[in-house]
């Protein structure tokens, strides 16, 4: 994990180039919260304006890939910052009747609408909501089958822990699957999704928040997270096996996906 700085720093400008400061570690939490309060109830409106709906087939395609189990057996998926329930939905409905999802998000406001969500899609009885930190997990040693997070590690304050968590409350031959913000792998397409990022996506923010500001962190925290090479580095150094990642879009965002051995 000692490699993170040395290939960020050669993936990544310094976002003070874009005007950005970067946020230091003890802000984080807070700024996440923020932003996250106030986007609770447009969550997905959010996210459709930011990506032109993309967000939608990446995790199809995330779901897809985890393959949940289309019958009876039991099938346990822990989703950390699984927020509104975008992808506890997706796998309950793809997975049989033995597939069921624990919904863990820091943010409480993100929380309360998922359990409403859940109740309005009939799902309540298979995915249930508590609040929690991906930093410190409230759940025994091996107890689930999968633990999936789509765009929601980068914003965990300090990712080796997360990452440890994960590997202690999978059962052995459990899996581990990510979806996030990565790096651009095609030539030519990162200073257009530059461009978008720190001029666009601030100004939906206001539009939608009434505070574009701390949208400007968002991309900040896209532009620091490790590359694909390096995170799945950080996967393995937490003890899990199997790493392969999956680029979506170029390199926009990429899937990463382990197994506890």
């Amino acid at each position: 994990m000692g490699k993170k700085t040395d290939n960020m720093a050669q993936t990544s400008q310094p976002l003070t180039d874009f005007g950005f400061a970067e946020v230091a570690e003890a802000d984080k939490q807070g700024l996440i919260n923020e932003v996250f309060s106030k986007v609770a109830d447009r969550y997905d409106q959010m996210n459709d304006l930011m990506s032109g709906g993309l967000h939608r087939l990446w995790k199809d395609d995330f779901v897809t890939w985890l393959n949940p189990p289309r019958n009876a057996r039991g099938f346990s998926v822990l989703d950390v910052a699984g927020g509104t329930g975008d992808i506890a939905f997706r796998i309950a409905r793809t997975g049989g009747t033995g597939t069921n999802v624990t919904v863990v998000d820091i943010s409480p406001a993100m929380i309360t609408e998922g359990r409403k969500r859940a109740s309005a899609e009939q799902l309540a009885t298979r995915c249930r909501f508590t609040v929690g930190n991906a930093e410190a997990l409230a759940f025994p040693d091996a107890s689930f089958d999968a633990y999936t997070i789509a765009f929601g590690i980068r914003n965990v304050p300090k990712i080796d822990l997360a990452l440890s968590e994960a590997w202690r409350v999978l059962k052995p031959g459990g899996r581990f699957m990510c979806l996030e913000f990565s790096t651009i792998v095609i030539p030519g397409l990162e200073q257009l999704y530059d461009a978008y990022s720190f001029t666009v996506i601030p100004a939906i923010g206001k539009v939608v928040t009434g505070d574009g500001q701390p949208y400007r962190y968002l991309i900040e925290s896209i532009r620091n997270f490790p590359n694909q090479a390096t995170f799945a580095g950080m996967i393995e150094s937490a003890g899990f096996d199997k790493v392969q990642p999956r680029n979506l879009s170029g390199g926009v965002v990429a899937i990463h996906s382990a197994w506890k051995v």
